[in-house]
């Protein structure tokens, strides 16, 4: 028997009862079947409905033929009569962000011929892939067109047409269909045949938002959020932004300026204090001339500072250099030399002092989790 399905009667209904009419044990839980159900089963691109059937909690619902397979967290008995109860705010927000796929998809389609042939919806965002290449600033003006559409409170219509209708009607689809088409239109955006759950009109979408636009093989990837997803994230970034803000004694508008501003500033900063570094470096290493192998420790420094302290040494020494800047238990490394192969040397030393690291013949750089006098016993050993 064909199980009735209730949320295509009507997708905003979030309770039902029905009657259990098979339970049987599956990985992960029960697998049980309904005789009817407002559970959306995975499909068309769009994730599940979860919530509860009686005291069970619904953790996946798949179709397979006829049959809506409910897997729940406990078993229920054959014959009972059972409340059903879905996630509401899942179901919704996976509606609008649908929808809000459907406009994109279509205004695309009708603007520039691309077809999409990748959707997924994810937890964090959609992420569709289209045929051609979609620039920034076209990113810009399709984002401003899905909004107006959403604007206009546009009716949602779904139907399924006749097979002369469906011939003839012009209509976006990954393959051949054959038998009930389901026809989801949004007129004068888009229509498409779909099998997902769509709000009734496009106000209800709220707002879309297009993330960003990537190269994805010959064509682009969008990635978008609507509705209250899009909110929440537009939401986020306004919070992390006037933070920003405070910091940076600018207004919120006016963040990436007084960032750039600052970064110009910061390498500035940075030049200025490799060169000091450069003229420290240059008279340590004085009083190594000739000295041969040296050990040196010095203070925590940016393992850039430790390879070029090791080089200014290096230079003058005439015998091997390392150097390790940091602390016992957290060391970085710069050894260099100017005779031997230093590869083999750098494996041991970073197993005994349980290090990782490497480089070439002649210098390589890295880090140990060892203390001072570990590394003091290493190296007199391997004299030895």
């Amino acid at each position: 028997m064909a199980v009735e399905k209730l949320y295509y009667v009507n997708q905003y209904q979030t309770e039902a009862e029905a009657q259990v009419l098979t339970c049987e044990a599956a990985k992960g839980g029960w697998r049980v079947t309904l005789d009817r159900t407002i559970f959306y089963p995975t499909g068309g691109g769009q994730p599940c409905d979860l919530g509860k059937i009686g005291s069970a909690r619904v953790l996946d619902v798949s179709e397979a033929g006829d049959e809506i397979l409910h897997l729940c967290d406990k078993p229920l008995a054959v014959g009972e009569t059972v409340s059903c109860k879905i996630d509401w705010a899942r179901r919704f927000a996976l509606m609008q962000q649908h929808s809000g796929e459907h406009i994109v998809s279509g205004i695309i389609h009708s603007r520039f011929g691309y077809d999409n042939v990748g959707f997924h919806m994810g937890s964090e965002a959609i992420t569709i892939d289209y045929t051609g290449e979609i620039t920034p600033q076209e990113l810009k003006e399709i984002e401003l067109a899905a909004n107006e559409a959403i604007w206009k409170n546009i009716e949602t219509e779904i139907f399924y047409p006749d097979a002369d209708t469906l011939a003839v009607l012009p209509y976006r689809s990954k393959k051949a269909l054959t038998g009930a088409v389901r026809i989801v239109r949004f007129p004068d955006l888009d229509t498409c045949a779909c099998c997902g759950l769509h709000v009734a009109r496009t106000g209800e979408i709220g707002l879309v938002k297009l993330l960003s636009v990537t190269r994805f093989h010959a064509g682009s990837r969008i990635e978008l959020l609507c509705g209250r997803q899009a909110l929440a994230y537009l939401s986020a970034v306004y919070d992390q932004n006037r933070e920003i803000s405070a910091l940076l004694s600018a207004k919120p508008l006016q963040t990436a300026a007084a960032a750039a501003r600052q970064k110009e500033e910061l390498g500035a900063a940075q030049y200025r204090i490799t060169q000091l570094e450069n003229e420290l470096f240059s008279q340590k290493a004085e009083a190594f001339a000739g000295k041969g192998d040296v050990l040196l420790f010095e203070a925590p420094m940016q393992s850039a500072s430790v390879r070029r302290l090791a080089d200014a040494v290096l230079a003058v020494c005439g015998g091997r250099c390392a150097v390790f800047a940091g602390e016992d238990g957290a060391y970085q490394y710069a050894i260099g030399t100017q005779q031997d192969d230093l590869r083999e040397f750098c494996r041991a030393m970073n197993a005994a002092l349980q290090g990782r690291g490497g480089g070439k013949a002649g210098f390589v750089q890295g880090s140990v989790s060892a203390s001072r006098s570990e590394i003091e016993s290493f190296f007199s050993n391997e004299k030895r």
